[in-house]
């Protein structure tokens, strides 16, 4: 996997107006060994991999209309607090693939959901959110498009983001810390309608154990509501929780999910996909 240097990202944005002062800021190292932080977040004005890697290339306009979006901002804030935490290396899904190789983007798509389990810590920035507390209670007046919680709540790809890692920190806006998936398990359960067991990191989708793996239909049901840009990522942003694999077929349509529920019923001996009720998933 492609990791950000944190410290080099740091330097280079300390020296972003000095000549000459090309930075390597992205390594690819083996994720199975690598110390790393990892950040889920909602998409806005992001920076991407070729402009991440290209900046001081760039001449000063576009380099400071780069630095001046929320995205690259993020980047920065995301790398200071993994300094802060003791990190060398962080992950971010929008810098970090290089979304023009087609064969490089389905492999991190279907590597996605272990990278979040093999991050030491993942940082969950929530940008719609400007108070010092995870909301407890629905609020249709502040988040009107999300029913009523935060937007990282609704979104398709943040479910495998929230219950894949075993440490997970949340952030407000201002990206001050308002607590972690262990002490706010709670009101992460009355928000998102999974069980505190189902919350404690994405290897207990894989234990031994089947009295505490989840069955596909909870999985599915926990899924139900949230939405994605494209319709193919309702099924690609699952098939981490139900360890499988598919080839990416953007272009496809619903028959993505038609291809995952075949693929979880060629792996699993769980009949409970044949109880659930897919309204809504069509």
């Amino acid at each position: 996997m492609r990791l950000l240097d944190v410290s080099a990202v740091l330097d280079r944005e300390r020296v972003i107006r000095q000549a000459g002062s090309e930075t390597k800021v992205l390594e690819q190292l083996d994720g199975e060994a690598a110390k790393y932080a990892i950040l889920s977040h909602r998409w806005g004005t992001e920076v991407d991999y070729d402009e991440m890697t290209g900046l001081m290339k760039m001449d000063e306009h576009n380099r400071d209309k780069v630095r001046q979006r929320d995205g690259y901002r993020k980047i920065i804030k995301s790398c200071e607090q993994a300094k802060e935490d003791g990190y060398t290396w962080l992950w971010i899904d929008t810098c970090c693939i290089d979304k023009r190789s087609s064969a490089e983007l389905s492999e991190a798509i279907n590597s996605m959901y272990r990278w979040y389990c093999n991050a030491d810590i993942c940082y969950v920035y929530l940008n719609d959110v400007d108070g010092s507390a995870l909301p407890t209670e629905q609020d249709f007046i502040r988040f009107g498009r999300s029913n009523g919680w935060p937007e990282w709540f609704s979104r398709g790809w943040t479910l495998q983001e929230l219950i894949a890692p075993t440490e997970l920190e949340f952030f407000n806006k201002n990206w001050v810390s308002i607590g972690t998936k262990q002490n706010l398990a709670f009101t992460l359960q009355d928000i998102t309608r999974i069980p505190r067991g189902g919350l404690k990191g994405g290897k207990t989708l894989n234990s031994i154990n089947s009295r505490m793996r989840p069955s596909v239909a909870q999985i599915m049901s926990w899924a139900a509501d949230r939405k994605t840009t494209r319709v193919e990522d309702r099924a690609y942003s699952l098939m981490g929780l139900f360890g499988v694999n598919m080839p990416m077929v953007y272009g496809e349509g619903p028959k993505a999910f038609q291809r995952l529920q075949l693929e979880i019923i060629r792996v699993t001996c769980d009949h409970s996909i044949f109880a659930w009720n897919p309204k809504g998933q069509g």
